[in-house]
């Protein structure tokens, strides 16, 4: 039964940074494509970024140019560094494979934006 952990969020202003960790309990990164979501109050959730195996990387329109994703193989570990932060950043954060697998979603990390 593969476990993913996320950690990293919490509360920070408008133009800050915070970066994301998700920790596998298995070499899953591997084998998989790997990606973050985000879920903000009464919306759906939705993708932000994704990474292959071999690093090539995928972001949002939103995200592109302020967000890095990236991953450690050794330590089962894919990062999501977030800069320049705004409110509609606001949200629960989720890694999970791409597409996502159902059983593998987290309780995800709480990052909130505000001044």
């Amino acid at each position: 039964q593969v476990q993913l952990v996320e950690s990293g969020g919490g509360l920070v202003q408008p133009g800050g940074s915070l970066r994301l960790s998700c920790a596998a309990s298995g070499s899953i990164f591997k084998s998989l494509r790997m990606a973050w979501y985000r879920q903000a109050p009464g919306k759906e959730r939705d993708l932000v970024a994704t990474i292959t195996q071999g690093g090539s990387t995928y972001y949002a329109d939103a995200m592109e140019g302020r967000f890095i994703l990236s991953g450690d193989n050794a330590k089962n570990t894919v990062y999501l560094q977030m800069n320049s932060l705004q409110p509609g950043d606001t949200a629960v954060y989720y890694c999970n494979a791409h597409p996502p697998r159902v059983g593998y979603w987290g309780e995800g990390t709480q990052v909130a934006v505000s001044s």
